[in-house]
């Protein structure tokens, strides 16, 4: 065998190794960037990079962490001088009135869902809350060095030294990035005591089917009595957000196309580790049902708190169909 052929043999057998760590790679870089189709694009770099590098690969680390390493800069290096990515309650505006006109921003670069793997059930509960949507919307309100280092310190439990010479910074320097982005996501993040109910636990099921059952049958009033009273709605890319039960019924009596029952229709779903509902509506033109929002529950013990209605026009990457 000459010695091209044998290293090209080894970089095959590295590159088939290091296949496994896509789905755990793709998640890192969301929590970077607040994009899942980012994050595809930053994983496919992120893996040509590391075949261009391979010869360079001394065994010093495992492959896991170099190609972290190698992720991480490639999201850095991205993410200059881009805005982030926020939810409407990230804006700063006061919460809206539900009669008045909504607003469209479609030049905001808004967050993404991002779904879940539904061929791995573990991966998703060991990712839970990482990938939760209040977290990754914490995120962005941080530089992107301090994310680098909160989720290489706080989520992948690395090393202040690792993190150090992953970035290219000094330990102090990392120690300091990381003090001042835990006292950040303290001010914007989800409380501790903000526990989530698990998506397949019987209580979220439940919450979620009711939920489902009141859209579909268009009792929109049925809503009062699943939301908790603090309760908040948004909608991206529409500016506003709105709290309480009754102002987020008002909003979707007022605002909804939807006309009676039977127009609109939701398949159960989950994403960013939470209960979810891809809701179709009926097209008047053709009957069909097309795509339309992506509905993610937060759900607590007293109810569902939190609902992030996505525009959506296809759920391919939820597997679901294109149209009912």
């Amino acid at each position: 065998m000459t010695v091209l052929a044998h290293d090209l043999e080894h970089e095959d057998a590295f590159l088939a190794d290091a296949q496994q760590y896509r789905r755990e790679l793709l998640a890192h870089c969301y929590r970077m960037t607040g994009s899942v189709h980012d994050a595809e694009d930053l994983v496919q770099e992120t893996y040509l990079r590391a075949w261009k590098s391979y010869k360079n690969f001394q065994g010093k680390s495992s492959v896991r962490t170099w190609l972290y390493r190698i992720a991480t800069n490639t999201c850095l290096t991205a993410l200059e001088g881009r805005r982030r990515r926020p939810l409407p309650t990230g804006l700063g505006a006061p919460s809206s009135d539900p009669v008045d006109d909504i607003v469209a921003r479609e030049e905001v670069p808004w967050l993404e869902p991002f779904p879940d793997d539904a061929t791995d059930p573990s991966a998703i509960v060991g990712s839970r809350e990482s990938v939760r949507l209040a977290f990754v919307a914490a995120l962005q309100h941080l530089s992107p060095r301090q994310r680098a280092v909160l989720v290489l310190r706080e989520v992948l439990q690395w090393k202040a030294a690792e993190v150090a010479e992953a970035i290219g910074a000094s330990t102090a320097a990392v120690n300091s990035l990381l003090q001042r982005a835990r006292a950040q996501l303290d001010a914007v993040g989800p409380s501790e005591d903000d526990v989530l109910v698990p998506p397949e636990s019987p209580e979220a099921q439940d919450l979620l089917a009711r939920y489902i059952a009141a859209f579909e049958s268009y009792d929109i009033d049925k809503l009062v009595e699943l939301f908790t009273a603090d309760a908040v709605w948004e909608m991206p890319p529409f500016d506003g957000w709105y709290r309480g039960p009754h102002e987020i019924v008002l909003l979707s009596k007022t605002h909804c196309p939807a006309e009676g029952p039977g127009d609109m229709r939701l398949i159960p779903t989950t994403a960013n580790g939470q209960p979810a509902g891809a809701m179709y509506m009926r097209n008047p033109e053709t009957g069909v049902h097309e795509p339309f929002q992506l509905h993610v529950l937060d759900v607590g013990a007293d109810g569902i708190t939190h609902v992030v209605a996505f525009h959506a026009t296809s759920f391919e990457k939820w597997g679901l169909p294109d149209h009912l």
